[in-house]
């Protein structure tokens, strides 16, 4: 049982509002010879992702005690060692868009897009139109180098299978990560579109239902008047960006780039050795950023644990399909001045 007499300060940082971090276990595992490792994000109450952390910046308990961050030889794993991250642009390529003059402009922010996730995700693009399917341009890779195919993309049925396109992009979310090598792996897809679903071959209902069962971080990016703001803002529960102006494009495209990097770098892998030897035990990793404070539990079994740990060794995480990384609140409202006459909003 936590002392009332250990928990003092963290009451304290309560009471003088100086909590304010949101920490979440994604999971959590513990092997000898007295490895525990502890995987989770870092969040703001209001949920801004909280990247850039460092080891020094956490303190671990155990069972209300403070562990010496020299005997625990406590660190930060790359996360890269048991999670990978997907994320899906699916691109509007109907007639409205081709016989536009934004593909240029697309295809450049959908390159600049992916170059900004590089080294972070596996990034795919795919187009779609009016047709059942939907058309791969670049499957699931480290970098952009397929995306300019989208300039010569063939519209091959005028339409718009807004709804349609979403339900099979989440099935390709689902085939890659099924096929991913770490134990955990996230999901996100971006949509970019012109307008409201006219194709009717799959009904909002059933996309919006997949959206909530597939529990991905869904954006969307929505461009001139034919478009339905409230359908963004089903569509991208995540975030959605709303232009007025093709003019945008790229600033809208930055935009959510930039969300996805930091919801990418506000994941954390904790690893120590604990100097506990036997016995169930409760480990609380606390995080500081700032005056901002907030912390998380886990309980762990000691038996058999010994000298000689190696923090860096990868935890025996348990294989998951995927996990969903849902951030808690939604997206504030955010304007990004690109001229006198065109503007991004995130809702």
């Amino acid at each position: 049982m936590t002392s009332p007499r250990l928990l003092a300060p963290a009451a304290l940082a309560l009471l003088t509002g100086c909590a304010g971090l949101q920490l979440t276990k994604i999971d959590a595992a513990y092997q000898p010879p007295s490895n525990v490792a502890v995987f989770f994000t870092v969040d703001t109450r209001d949920g801004e992702p909280v990247p850039g952390l460092e080891a020094t910046d956490f303190r671990i308990y155990e069972d209300g005690r403070l562990v010496s961050v020299d005997e625990s030889q406590q660190t930060i794993v790359n996360p890269e060692v048991a999670a990978e991250h997907y994320t899906l642009l699916l691109v509007d390529m109907s007639g409205s868009v081709t016989e536009s003059d934004q593909v240029p402009m697309i295809v450049e922010a959908a390159q600049s897009f992916a170059s900004t996730l590089e080294g972070y995700q596996k990034v795919a693009v795919y187009a779609f139109d009016g047709s059942e399917e939907i058309f791969p341009i670049q499957r699931f890779r480290a970098s952009g180098g397929g995306i300019g195919r989208l300039a010569g993309f063939r519209t091959r049925d005028p339409s718009t299978n807004l709804n349609g396109a979403i339900v099979q992009a989440t099935d390709v979310l689902d085939a890659a990560l099924e096929e991913g090598d770490t134990p955990l792996r996230f999901g996100t897809l971006v949509v970019f579109t012109d307008g409201t679903d006219r194709a009717a071959r799959v009904a909002e209902g059933e996309m919006i239902s997949r959206l909530d069962d597939s529990g991905y971080d869904v954006f969307a990016i929505g461009v001139g008047n034919e478009i339905d703001e409230s359908v963004l803002n089903d569509i991208g529960r995540s975030g959605y960006v709303f232009i007025r102006d093709s003019a945008a494009i790229a600033a809208a495209f930055e935009t959510i780039s930039e969300q996805i990097v930091g919801y990418t770098q506000r994941f954390y892998l904790l690893s120590y050795c604990s100097p506990a030897r036997a016995g169930m035990h409760e480990v609380t990793v606390e995080a500081t950023h700032g005056e901002l404070s907030g912390d998380l539990s886990y309980e762990f079994d000691a038996t058999g644990f010994g000298p000689r740990c190696n923090p860096s060794q990868p935890p025996p995480f348990d294989t998951q399909r995927f996990q969903v990384p849902r951030h808690s609140g939604r997206r504030g409202r955010l304007e990004v001045e690109v001229s006198a006459d065109a503007s991004v909003e995130v809702e």
